[in-house]
C-alpha cells in the first residue's frame, strides 16, 4: 500500500474575480431534512447527508463517501478505458475504496481492485498499473488549496 503526506489544508493565493464561465462546477442546496443537501452538475442530482449521530438523517452519501466514490469511479473508468484500447478481455471490475485517518498527519485512500475476465498476470499488471493513473487519483496527490471565490 502507498502512502503519502497529505496537507489537510493550504491556501497560497485567493483570487475575488468571478470564476470563469467554462468551468466545470458542482452546486450544492439546502434541503429540507437538517443537513441533507442536494448536489448537481447541471445534468445530474444526487443527495448528500450528515450521520445520525451528527444531527443528520444518512439520507445520502457523507461526504467523505463522495470523496471515496469520486476515487472508486474514476479508478474503474480509467481500467475500464485502458482495457477498451488494448484489447484486454476484462468482464467487469469492481471498485472499493476507504479512507483512512486515524493518523493526524496523513490521510490514506485504501483501495482493492477486483478485475474479472480471463485475464492473465500480465494483462492484470497493466490493469492495476492503469488505476494508478486515473485522474483524481494525480489530482489527490498533488498539493492542494483552497480558494474563496464567494467575493464577500
Amino acid at each position: 500500500m502507498q502512502t503519502a503526506n497529505c496537507p489537510l489544508l493550504l491556501i497560497t493565493s485567493i483570487r475575488l474575480e468571478p470564476l470563469p464561465s467554462e468551468v466545470k462546477m458542482i452546486k450544492t442546496t439546502s434541503e429540507k431534512l437538517s443537513y441533507q443537501t442536494s448536489f448537481s452538475n447541471g445534468h445530474a442530482v444526487s443527495l448528500s447527508d450528515t450521520t445520525d449521530d451528527k444531527g443528520g438523517s444518512s439520507a445520502g452519501f457523507s461526504p467523505h463517501e463522495l470523496l471515496e466514490a469520486a476515487l472508486a469511479s474514476c479508478m474503474n473508468m480509467s481500467i475500464r478505458m485502458f482495457a477498451k484500447r488494448y484489447s484486454i478481455p476484462l468482464t467487469s471490475v469492481s471498485t472499493t475504496v476507504t479512507i483512512n485517518m486515524s493518523n493526524p498527519d496523513e490521510t490514506i485512500f485504501c483501495y482493492t481492485l477486483d478485475l474479472i475476465g480471463s485475464l492473465s498476470e500480465n494483462e492484470r499488471q497493466h490493469l492495476t498499473k492503469a488505476a494508478q493513473y486515473c485522474p483524481v487519483r494525480q489530482t489527490l496527490f498533488k498539493t492542494l488549496s483552497f480558494s474563496d471565490q464567494s467575493g464577500g
